[in-house]
This record gives structure tokens, C-alpha cells and sequence, in this order.
């Protein structure tokens, strides 16, 4: 990590980190958050059938994060060959909208994992599309760096584009986020 980098969540920062599957919506995916001292373990079961998503996110950032000076987003993770995504939840110009829908939007970017060891992606802010329950918002917002609430990790039956995420692998996983930060 370069010194230019602003440290978002390691293995000091993850224990306020929850656990979301598909249980909220009639799934049966199980799965939980484990902090160790090399990061948060995503691991259980992914079933496909009524749902198919695990996922860990971060509290709510209160203020705010306010990454405007930077570039996007880097991850450190083992995902063993697997498409995860991850999402952030911004304050903006569009936050009224958001309360029309239960989960609000999110800002989603794919990550694409080596199958061993650990990848480290660089995902530009500009890459980050807006989604609704796995589903492409169809009109334009513009992503406010300048006031991120909250990030996530998922591994999910569906890409970004709504279609099914050819990464999917149903069964047992584990997966180790080791560090999230901001890059310039």
C-alpha cells in the first residue's frame, strides 16, 4: 500500500463489521464474519436457490467519508477464484430518492479473484455503478466520493448488470478480506 492510500478497514477495524445474507429476503445461505488477525473471514454456505448472496459491511460512517481526492477503492483479498462484488452507499444530491426504496442504492464494482494467495484490485470510482437489490438503476446519478456511508462485500448469484454473475461457485466458502482503502 503506498503512502498516498487512506486506510478504510484492516484487521484492527473490522470488528464492527455485520454479517447480511439472504435470510432477509427468504434465502437460506448461511454464512458469518470472523475477524482475524490477517483480516474479516467471510465463510459458510451459499445456496443458490431463493436468494444466493452472503455478504459483511461496515458500519455506518458517521461523518461521513470524504474521499474526493482520491481515485477509487482498493481491495486486499482472498477470494478463491470467485466474482465478488462490492458495494458503497453514499449521501448526496439523489438522497431523497433513496427513500423510496427499502434498501437504497448502491454503488457496485465486480472483483474478479485469483483462485490462490491474495488479489489486490484497484477499482476506480468511476467504475462503480448504481444498483438497487442486484439491479442497474435504468437513469443517470453521479457517485459522491465526497460523502461515503458505508461499504460492503458480497459474493452474489448476480453480477452488476442484473445478469447471473459468472463467478457464482454455490457450496462452502471462505473467503479473507485482508484491507480496504481509499488510493490517489
Amino acid at each position: 500500500m503506498s503512502k498516498e492510500n487512506i486506510l478504510i478497514a484492516d484487521s484492527k477495524d473490522f470488528s464492527t463489521w455485520r454479517m447480511i445474507n439472504d435470510t432477509i429476503m427468504g434465502g437460506s445461505s448461511e454464512g458469518r464474519c470472523k475477524v482475524t488477525s490477517a483480516g474479516i473471514s467471510l465463510e459458510g454456505t451459499l445456496i443458490e436457490e431463493n436468494g444466493g448472496f452472503v455478504s459483511c459491511c461496515s458500519p455506518l460512517f458517521s461523518p461521513s467519508l470524504d474521499f474526493s481526492g482520491f481515485r477509487g477503492i482498493q481491495i486486499n483479498i482472498d477470494g478463491q477464484g470467485r466474482t465478488l462484488k462490492i458495494a458503497i452507499a453514499c449521501e448526496g444530491n439523489f438522497s431523497r430518492l433513496t427513500q423510496f426504496f427499502s434498501t437504497g442504492i448502491r454503488w457496485v464494482a465486480e472483483i474478479e479473484t485469483n483462485k490462490f494467495g491474495t488479489t489486490v484490485s484497484e477499482i476506480p470510482f468511476e467504475t462503480f455503478l448504481p444498483t438497487i437489490r442486484a439491479k442497474p438503476v435504468g437513469f443517470p446519478l453521479e457517485f459522491k466520493s465526497s460523502s461515503i456511508t458505508q461499504v460492503q462485500l458480497l459474493h452474489s448469484r448476480f453480477g452488476t448488470d442484473g445478469a447471473i454473475n459468472p463467478g457464482f461457485k454455490p457450496g462452502p466458502f471462505s473467503i479473507l478480506l485482508r484491507s480496504i482503502s481509499a488510493y490517489s
